[in-house]
């Protein structure tokens, strides 16, 4: 066989050689140690939790090392795409804030090892293509549709592995003749990778996540080359991570199966592979059988990423729960360190699991409690006007009507070695803090079981005779001591504990009364901080129509 004269029958558009295009995409210049990751998502209108999960691996992996973070459209299965889905991509992961120093933009790319777009590399593929059939690892193959489906049919009656390799691989070693015929015809073709291996041989391989281990090596003849002249994900990749130095390939453990087949290609080429790093799967617990299931498009919103914006969870919140799967000392190191941002967290590879991470939308919620509560109140305040007006604009409105009451409601019990925990989500700022609102009021006012109806409207009329919005907390509730002693209740909680039978209940329960009165419910922050918030004029009314409720 004449490679070289089929190579230019196959392509004879292509003039530029391999070496042309390396002259293209030199060595970066980066420190040593420097890691050079990307995140390759197809656009395909779906951004899920497991490529937000791969991405903070590329991320940190990265940024940590003083390397590059970049982001490549992998849209080569135009099948698969979709309108929009490249804005898709870019919006979910801006929504999280992760940084690409490089790669596709909205409007173009950014960076010098572009396109970063696979569908605008058709001629940097065909080249290393053409490149392999002359050297004999490649070669056109014509089977169509039916003759494929006939020889699995084949296999499957024999018992044999499935695959185009072997007796079946029947363009392997055609003679230039029948090559030549179905090219005057125009049939169409594909170009296979001509694999030397044998499933009899195993290759030794050190996985970032799972350690050391051995696969079978590939003997399939793969598709590298498809019929329309765009390639494989197998070869663009392995094209592409070569030309644009990427160092650390980080991709969910689905991939294992097809490793061999890359690590062959890379062989193929003369090049040394990038490390490989294969995430375990998020799992859940299902909730109807109780065993550990991997988390579904079909049957989990979670999934989404467009979930956790819709829900209203801060992205620091996701990001930060995802690094608790992600190593498993994450939990340790942010306790010993409760006011660091986590990019200071030492992140590593080794500290992953190779078995499957169980995810758990509760203990999402209780992260995200403490990421909040760390946050200042302007932060809060900033992000639940962003989130209200695309998701809860008649709160918005409310919300943003008066910002310094909000955000002074906001800072009650914020900082300090104990911050409120009260928000795990930024819809729950309006059940939090509804009351304030007299649109939304809806009191409830269900009294302690040791006070009367009589003796809550006494409390609360001299209450309204004495507020003062300016008092201090502690102010404030000597006056509720004073009430309590004039009408039957213990000016301590002790004394009463200690003699129960001469009180008719204690201080705790003259407050709540007033608790009860002005915000509506038992559970609301600092009562006397509320007040001032709310002023004495929304006070009283809220006193007077408490008075009114109780008849």
């Amino acid at each position: 066989m004449d490679y070289m004269l089929l190579a230019d029958k196959l392509f004879p558009h292509i003039h530029k050689t391999p070496e042309d295009i390396l002259a293209q995409y030199p060595a970066r210049q980066l420190p040593e140690g420097a890691k050079v990751t990307r995140m390759g998502p197809s656009p395909t209108g779906f951004m899920h939790l497991g490529n937000l999960y791969g991405a903070l691996v590329d991320e940190r992996l990265a940024h940590q090392s003083g390397g590059v973070f970049y982001l490549r459209i992998e849209d080569t299965d135009k099948k698969r795409e979709v309108e929009g889905g490249v804005q898709t991509i870019i919006d979910a992961f801006s929504a999280f804030g992760l940084p690409f120093d490089e790669g596709a933009t909205l409007d173009g790319e950014r960076g010098d090892y572009g396109p970063y777009r696979q569908s605008q590399r058709a001629e940097i593929y065909q080249t290393f293509v053409k490149s392999l059939v002359q050297r004999g690892l490649a070669y056109p193959c014509f089977a169509t549709e039916e003759e494929l489906a006939a020889m699995r049919q084949q296999q499957e009656a024999a018992k044999e592995n499935f695959g185009y390799y072997g007796k079946y691989a029947v363009w392997r070693d055609r003679p230039m003749e029948d090559i030549e015929a179905e090219l005057a015809k125009g049939t169409p073709y594909v170009v296979r990778f001509r694999s030397e291996g044998s499933i009899e041989h195993k290759v030794k391989h050190e996985d970032l996540v799972k350690g050391k281990m051995e696969v079978t090596e590939n003997d399939q003849d793969v598709v590298i080359l498809k019929s329309d002249g765009i390639p494989t994900y197998h070869f663009a990749h392995v094209v592409d991570d070569h030309l644009m130095g990427t160092t650390v390939v980080v991709r969910g453990e689905e991939w294992l199966a097809t490793l061999p087949v890359h690590l062959q290609l890379f062989r193929a080429m003369g090049w040394k592979a990038p490390k490989y790093a294969h995430t375990a799967q998020l799992m859940k617990i299902d909730e109807q059988t109780g065993s550990k299931r991997k988390l579904s498009k079909r049957k989990d919103p979670e999934l989404a990423l467009t979930f956790y914006n819709q829900q209203g969870y801060p992205a620091p919140s996701v990001l930060e729960y995802l690094m608790t799967l992600l190593n498993s000392n994450f939990e340790e190191w942010r306790r010993a360190n409760p006011d660091k941002p986590m990019n200071d967290f030492p992140f590593s590879t080794k500290k992953m699991s190779g078995s499957g991470a169980l995810f758990d939308i509760d203990k999402l919620g209780d992260v995200s409690k403490n990421v909040i509560s760390r946050m200042t109140a302007e932060q809060v305040y900033d992000a639940v006007a962003a989130w209200s007006a695309h998701n809860d604009p008649d709160f918005h409105a409310l919300f943003t009507r008066e910002p310094d009451k909000s955000r002074a409601f906001l800072a009650i019990g914020r900082g300090g070695k104990k911050p409120r925990k009260d928000l795990a989500l930024w819809s729950d700022v309006k059940p939090y803090m509804d009351f304030l609102f007299d649109e939304l009021f809806q009191p409830d006012y269900t009294l302690p079981e040791h006070v009367s109806k009589d003796d809550a409207k006494a409390i609360l009329t001299e209450f309204k005779a004495q507020f003062d919005p300016n008092d201090t907390p502690d102010g404030f509730f000597e006056k509720m001591k004073a009430l309590a002693a004039q009408h039957g209740f213990a000016a301590e909680t002790k004394a009463y504990k200690q003699n129960p039978d001469q009180y008719k209940g204690h201080v705790g329960d003259v407050s709540m009364v007033v608790r009860i009165a002005v915000a509506g419910r038992q559970n609301a922050p600092d009562m006397q901080s509320v007040m001032h918030i709310m002023g004495a004029e929304q006070v009283k009314a809220r006193l007077e129509q408490c008075i009114a409720a109780l008849g």
